[in-house]
């Protein structure tokens, strides 16, 4: 698989390292998730551009977990990361952890002890953050910052014994508290926490802070170029304080912009609350912005890449409007998806004059973009269904669907003239009856007459019914993140379930995560627990921007 990276001013900075041999020429580069949490639309870009950099120049990228915080973490989550990484389109060159650094990572401490680099403070947690200081005022010195280097490594090794209590101590970096960086001004490099973790279990009690594990395990892997979100800008002087300080391989952090959506929100927090609250499914609830709902919900990884190739890499946040990316979307599931009919709201249609007990199979094109895509065939047969607002007993000028006495065409199939309404007892349209002119089988007909309407349908003795999820943007607001409370932004019609649509015949088989265009209503998929006799499909996008018509309605 190639992909193309546009330029942009992370990739000139590796290509003039490359031209001088920075490296020994070498790009390394790697995607290094918190596995607390299923990953975002946020991460998909940050993923495309770790390996896009390293493939464009003939390099690799690490997938790293940064698994430094035993409370927050599980083994769902890491496998989660590994199959939304695979379902992007890109392959690792190793799994690492930086579990699998702690005896190092300590080692590396211990190495800053000895140089009077890091000491033992036995402040309280709110003592320490009551003492840092803030962007205006210095910060105050630690009174266990003039502890010897001796006692540093004794009461260290204490730590690392689990002879301390959780807060009892921390290791500080030994920097400057004056410093008009806040991270800089002594930040905590170890804590306590008598935690059991997912993968080292119960062989450490005292965990390296984020900041010190990552700088340190780009170094222990060889990155070349270690690409973050601009929210790490004010943190890379304490990234390449930590490098300095121990002496060891010294990867370049670069920032850019993180990608940002209007209509949705990426904190994990707040997806998380959504989730407990039972306002969606779950993490892969196919209205969130996470690869796995995503992923259920028909999106494909070629659009998710080609959207980030698309919207490039800055360095000024911004937010992204959502319809440019569902523009990416339609264009890929246009280019790719198989057509096939299906009717969410039926209305019965019996067409009188055609021979009953008869069925005829139709020609059908997969894709009419795409002559290779092949044909497929379609039962008719005397009764058939329609979409119930495809009919009108009084409609207005513009309206040139199904009438009385008005004639339409079925899509592949004859030109249609509807001659009788029936009702039932309270007025409620339940059945038309048509005739049909067989001299009009394609479109055409002798007489070289023209209809307005064409309309689809579905043969009512060959139909497979199917619960439909009609899905939509969760948040009805532009910039949900910025609301008080971004539940009292929520969609009302997120999702709109049909319980028994009737699809074409040749949707019986579907498999779990096969995409389509619906045609005339939009792009479906089938839902991964779908089955025969249960067959569940999830609308992806409308074939147009209906939002503007959404939110009139409501």
């Amino acid at each position: 698989m190639k992909h193309e990276t546009p330029g942009n001013f992370i990739a000139n900075i590796v290509q003039e390292d490359v031209r001088k041999g920075k490296h020994g020429g070498k790009v390394i580069t790697r995607f290094p998730p918190e596995p607390n949490g299923y990953l975002h639309i946020g991460h998909a870009k940050a993923v495309w551009l770790n390996f896009q950099i390293a493939q464009q120049h003939g390099g690799y990228c690490n997938l790293r977990f940064d698994d430094t915080n035993p409370e927050k973490e599980e083994a769902e989550f890491s496998s989660a990361i590994i199959e939304d990484v695979h379902w992007l389109g890109y392959r690792e060159r190793q799994t690492c952890h930086a579990s699998n650094y702690f005896a190092r990572l300590f080692e590396y401490a211990v190495a800053l002890i000895k140089k009077g680099k890091a000491y033992v403070c036995s402040l309280s947690a709110d003592e320490i953050r009551e003492q840092r200081g803030t962007l205006t005022a210095p910060g105050t010195e630690s009174p266990y910052r003039a502890r010897s280097i001796e006692e540093n490594l004794g009461l260290f090794n204490k730590m690392r014994a689990g002879e301390c209590r959780d807060g009892e101590h921390v290791l500080r970096a030994k920097i400057d508290m004056r410093s008009g960086n806040i991270n800089m001004r002594d930040p905590v490099i170890y804590r306590i926490r008598h935690a059991h973790h997912h993968r080292s279990g119960d062989d450490w009690c005292i965990y390296p802070a984020y900041d010190f594990a990552h700088c340190a395990s780009d170094s222990i892997e060889g990155i070349t170029h270690s690409l973050c979100t601009l929210e790490f800008e004010d943190h890379r002087p304490l990234y390449d304080w930590f490098l300095q300080a121990l002496g060891v391989h010294h990867p370049q952090q670069i920032e850019f912009a993180r990608l940002e959506l209007t209509h949705t929100i990426t904190s994990k927090r707040k997806l998380k609350k959504l989730i407990d609250g039972g306002i969606v499914g779950g993490w892969d609830d196919p209205r969130l912005p996470t690869i796995a709902g995503m992923r259920r919900r028909g999106i494909p990884p070629a659009a998710i890449r080609n959207f980030c190739e698309l919207i490039g890499v800055t360095k000024k946040d911004s937010q992204i409007e959502i319809e440019l990316f569902e523009t990416c979307v339609r264009d890929e599931l246009n280019r790719t998806a198989p057509r096939a009919m299906a009717v969410l709201n039926p209305l019965k249609v019996v067409i009188t004059n055609y021979p009953a007990g008869e069925t005829e199979m139709l020609e059908a094109a997969n894709n009419p973009g795409d002559p290779g895509a092949g044909t497929r065939r379609l039962p008719f047969a005397r009764e058939i269904y329609i979409e119930k607002e495809d009919f009108m007993e009084s409609p207005p000028k513009k309206f040139f669907r199904l009438s009385p006495g008005r004639e339409v065409r079925l899509k592949y199939a004859w030109y249609v003239t509807c001659e009788e309404v029936i009702k039932d007892d309270a007025g409620e349209v339940v059945e038309l009856h048509c005739r049909y002119d067989p001299a009009s089988r394609g479109g055409g007909t002798p007489d070289g007459r023209k209809v307005k309407g064409t309309i689809h349908w579905v043969s009512a003795a060959h139909a497979v019914a199917a619960k439909v999820n009609l899905y939509d943007r969760l948040f009805s607001a532009a910039n949900p993140a910025a609301a008080d409370d971004p539940e009292g932004v929520l969609n009302p019609r997120s999702n709109v379930p049909v319980e028994r649509a009737l699809l074409e015949a040749s949707l019986g088989g579907v498999q779990p995560g096969q995409a389509y265009q619906f045609e005339r209503l939009g792009y479906f998929v089938a839902d991964p627990l779908s089955r025969p006799g249960a067959i569940v499909f999830n609308r992806t996008i409308t074939l147009y921007d209906s939002w503007e018509k959404i939110k009139r309605k409501q």
